[in-house]
């Protein structure tokens, strides 16, 4: 069982903002404790199953956090955008506060399965090839997709400012323009490359699967959601096969 700390400090390490504002916020009686308001920022709080309320919000308090988003087209996976809105800007400003990152970038026209947390190790073991978790990525692509094509694909690719190939993990035909195509590195625009590489072309691009976990049915593009052991099981499923 975590030990008990003071409410204040439970704010501050959630992102709502600084210190002295977090205890403002406890004293203008905008923060409920488990349905309670609260009256003391020093007051020591079990942090277990803890659920904050702030400024009409429910909080599910996570030490790490660790939220799927689905990710929609047209936005970029970083803090400081160029031409697109970034993702952060559709999260609650306490995830921002608090530091959240991409575990690894989706390219901005690239839809889907988004992992974010403030957990570094976490960030390194989903993103490193030497954990050998898939990532699967819907292709749609304008031309057929050939055998040929999908058997490059799985024996490797040369791109054109690496010498040292890479390839597909698994192929699933799904239909003559749609490919569902696995790999476990993430160098730059990787997939729409290796399809070019093939003589092919990328038209959309989706990710839906990470390791053994499938983005939510019912998660909306824009949405987001928090992940729980089981799920994160299910995401270094794949580094033991």
């Amino acid at each position: 069982m975590a030990k008990p700390i003071s409410l204040e400090k439970i704010l501050f390490s959630q992102g709502f903002g600084t210190r002295r504002y977090c205890a403002d916020l406890v004293y203008a009686d905008l923060v409920k404790v488990n349905g309670v308001i609260a009256e003391n920022p020093d007051e020591r709080i079990a942090t277990d199953g803890l659920v904050l309320n702030v400024e009409g919000q429910d909080w599910e308090f996570h030490e790490k956090a660790y939220i799927v988003f689905n990710k929609p087209a047209n936005y970029e996976c970083s803090h400081k955008t160029t031409h697109h809105p970034s993702v952060y800007s559709l999260l609650p400003s306490p995830f921002v506060e608090r530091g959240l990152q991409c575990v690894g970038r989706l390219d901005y026209d690239t839809t889907g399965l988004l992992l974010i947390s403030d957990d570094g190790q976490f960030i390194h073991k989903m993103t490193t090839p030497k954990k050998n978790i898939g990532k699967v990525y819907r292709i749609t692509t304008p031309n057929p997709i050939t055998e040929k094509q999908i058997e490059h694909l799985m024996k490797g690719v040369v791109l054109e400012d690496d010498a040292k190939p890479c390839f597909a993990t698994a192929c699933e035909q799904l239909s003559e323009n749609i490919l569902a195509m696995t790999i476990v590195e993430g160098r730059y625009h990787q997939v729409k490359r290796m399809m070019a590489a093939v003589g092919n072309h990328v038209e959309q691009l989706h990710r839906s699967q990470i390791g053994a976990y499938r983005m939510p049915a019912d998660l909306s593009p824009g949405e987001w959601r928090w992940l729980y052991p089981d799920d994160l099981k299910q995401l270094s499923q794949s580094e033991e096969k």
